[in-house]
C-alpha cells in the first residue's frame, strides 16, 4: 500500500468554496447558452501542423545536418569539408580547419550529440579534447571532456565560452556519447545598431545549464564580447587539433 498523502482539511474547505462559487456564478444562465459562451474563446484560426519522430527522434520537420554524408558542409576555407562521416559519425580532422554549415540559420532549435576520446593521458584543462560550436559562427557553446577535468567555469562543456559558465556539470563519463539540445533566438539589428542581443537556452543530458541566457557578443579568446552587425548565418564545428565526434545533427528553424 502507498503512502497516505494528507491534505489539511482548510486546503479542501477552500477548494469546494471555490468550485461552489464557480458554479453558482454560472447556475442561472441556461445550459446551451453556457456553451455557447465557451466557444466564444476557442480559437480555430490556427491548427498546429502535425510533427512525426523517425529514426533517433528526429522530427519530421528538422534538416538533418549528418544523414549519412556531408553535402550539408563545407570548409570555412572554402570547397568541400575535410572532415569525413562514417556510419553515420563525424570526426574532427585535426589540422584540416573549422566546418560550416552551407545553410544559414536565425532563430532555431538545435539538436546534436557529441563524444571525446578515451584517451587523455597527459591531458588537462582545455587541452581534454576540445572542440566547440558556433552558432551563426560567432557565438560558441564549448565542447570538451569536463568529466573529472578541472578548468576555468566560463570554459567548461556547456559554457557560453569566456562569457557564461554552465550552472552545473552534467558530463558522462569520458567516450560516452552527451547530448545537447539548444533553443536559439538570434539578436536583431537596425542597421548597425543591435536593438535586441541574442539568447540562449542549453540542455545537456537533459539537464538545463543555460536558460534563456542573453549573448554579450561575439566569442572573443582574449577580450571582452563585440557586437558584430549580422544576418542569418552558418553554424561552424570547430578543429581545436583533437579528435571529437558528432552525429544526430538536425536543426528546425523557428
Amino acid at each position: 500500500m502507498g503512502a497516505r498523502v494528507l491534505i489539511p482539511f482548510a486546503a479542501v474547505l477552500l477548494s469546494a468554496a471555490v468550485s461552489a462559487h464557480h458554479e453558482a456564478t454560472f447556475e442561472h444562465i441556461p445550459l446551451e447558452e453556457r456553451l455557447k459562451m465557451a466557444e466564444e474563446t476557442e480559437s480555430w484560426a490556427y491548427q498546429p501542423p502535425v510533427v512525426s519522430l523517425g529514426k533517433n527522434d528526429v522530427p519530421s520537420d528538422a534538416i538533418q545536418l549528418m544523414a549519412g554524408d556531408m553535402s550539408e558542409w563545407e570548409s570555412t576555407k572554402g570547397g568541400v569539408s575535410p572532415w569525413a562521416i562514417k556510419r553515420g559519425v563525424v570526426t574532427v580532422a585535426p589540422g584540416k580547419g573549422d566546418i560550416r554549415t552551407k545553410r544559414s540559420f536565425c532563430d532555431m532549435q538545435l539538436h546534436f550529440e557529441w563524444k571525446t576520446p578515451t584517451d587523455v593521458k597527459g591531458m588537462q584543462g582545455q587541452q581534454r579534447n576540445n572542440s566547440g560550436i558556433f552558432i551563426q559562427e560567432r557565438y560558441e557553446l564549448q565542447v570538451l571532456d569536463s568529466y573529472n577535468n578541472e578548468t576555468y567555469g566560463n570554459g567548461q562543456a556547456g559554457a557560453l565560452y569566456k562569457q557564461v559558465p554552465p550552472r552545473v556539470n552534467a558530463m558522462r563519463p569520458t567516450g560516452e556519447w552527451q547530448s545537447y539540445d539548444i533553443l536559439y533566438t538570434a539578436p536583431r539589428f537596425n542597421g548597425s545598431e543591435r536593438v535586441s542581443p541574442g539568447y540562449v537556452t542549453l540542455m545537456h543530458n537533459g539537464v538545463v545549464l543555460h536558460n534563456h541566457q542573453e549573448i554579450a557578443g561575439t566569442t572573443e579568446w582574449i577580450g571582452p564580447p563585440q557586437i558584430d552587425q549580422h544576418g542569418c548565418a552558418p553554424l561552424k564545428l570547430q578543429d581545436h587539433g583533437n579528435k571529437v565526434s558528432f552525429r544526430n545533427m538536425w536543426v528546425r528553424e523557428l
